[in-house]
């Protein structure tokens, strides 16, 4: 998964002007082109991109990772596309995951962001629905501007399908994420599919449009979906591996968050299944720091760890297998080559 040393750094220099362009289009889009906000709707979703504050005057703060829309410019032009015509696609790729954070918000009432207050902390939740409701409708906008860059009627027609079947697997994902939390045991390859709904799709759409807009036909089409599917899968399993043995100084909170609020990840969930003193611990009532003590000891035990980093292994080997069958060429496959070692090389 190491990329030559002399084709390292090629991810920072593709991503600064792609990056600068996707968050032009998504502007545009959100007609922050505007000031002050055409509407106390439109400020509420700037707010969250973090282009206004809660007074309506503009800031810049901090946007996240923006992991998805450039996976589908590097794919584009990886697969020998101009990735500029993809713009729009990665615009609506973006504003959909925004969507689902607001509603996210709401459901798992979080009140902060990325270092800021959500919108229904500072508006209620029926305003914040609604926005979210309205950056909804406005990816699906975005993503009809491809037409502008002089994307074919077919390839937006194809897109817009893909895009549809993708928002419906992440209402599902997550409606499946937020029914476990009521349940007492739940099935590996239940959670497996959870995962696969709430985060993988989402980055397998992202290589399926890049590549798609490109004009690779759908035999390259489906590697690179595979090599996003898999890259998701492989994120989430790291991703539960870290909420209980990660670096916390590099995390910034407690790396056993995910045990203190005995949410089912996957290790637990393998742990559950192996060992009778893990499941004697989870039906009892929580005991701070002893609880997390015996859990991580428990788990350890019967080899969940190790599991759970067997399956990321699993994951991030057919997701390397299909990058390699797509066969992507130039700086850009390097560069999604780095992105995908630091997603799934990370401490945090």
């Amino acid at each position: 998964m190491q990329t030559p040393m002399n084709e390292r750094n090629q991810l920072k220099a593709l991503a600064g002007p792609m990056l600068a362009a996707v968050n032009e289009e998504m502007k545009v889009v959100l007609a922050a082109d505007i000031f002050p906000p055409k509407s106390h709707l439109y400020g509420m979703m700037q707010v969250h991109m973090g282009w206004l504050d809660e007074s309506f005057a503009p800031c810049e703060s901090n946007p996240g990772k923006q992991i998805r829309p450039l996976l589908v410019l590097l794919v584009c032009q990886a697969a020998g596309g101009d990735w500029r015509q993809a713009v729009p696609a990665a615009a609506a790729v973006e504003l959909l995951h925004n969507f689902s954070l607001i509603h996210d918000d709401i459901e798992d009432r979080s009140p902060t962001r990325r270092g800021r207050r959500t919108l229904w902390e500072i508006w209620g939740v029926p305003l914040a629905i609604n926005a979210g409701d309205a950056m909804f409708a406005l990816a699906h906008i975005a993503l009809q501007r491809l037409s502008r860059r002089g994307v074919a009627a077919d390839i937006v027609l194809r897109a817009a399908e893909r895009f549809d079947e993708t928002c419906l697997q992440l209402t599902e994902g997550q409606h499946a994420d937020m029914q476990f939390e009521g349940r007492a045991s739940v099935p590996v390859d239940e959670y497996l599919a959870m995962i696969t709904g709430k985060t993988s799709v989402l980055l397998s759409l992202c290589a399926d449009l890049g590549s798609r807009i490109a004009g690779r036909d759908s035999s390259v089409v489906n590697d690179y979906a595979q090599f996003g599917l898999n890259l998701g899968l492989a994120f989430q399993v790291q991703d539960d591996i870290l909420g209980i043995w990660g670096d916390e100084a590099a995390i910034g909170k407690s790396a056993t968050s995910d045990l203190e609020t005995r949410k089912k990840t996957l290790p637990v969930l393998f742990g559950l299944e192996k060992s009778e003193a893990l499941r004697r611990l989870f039906a009892g009532e929580p005991a701070g720091q002893e609880f997390i003590r015996e859990a991580i000891a428990a788990l350890e035990a019967c080899g969940a760890r190790e599991q759970a980093a067997e399956t990321a292994a699993a994951y991030t080997a057919r997701a390397l297998a299909a990058f390699e069958s797509a066969a992507p060429a130039g700086p850009a496959a390097a560069a999604l080559l780095e992105l995908t070692n630091f997603l799934l090389a990370r401490h945090h």
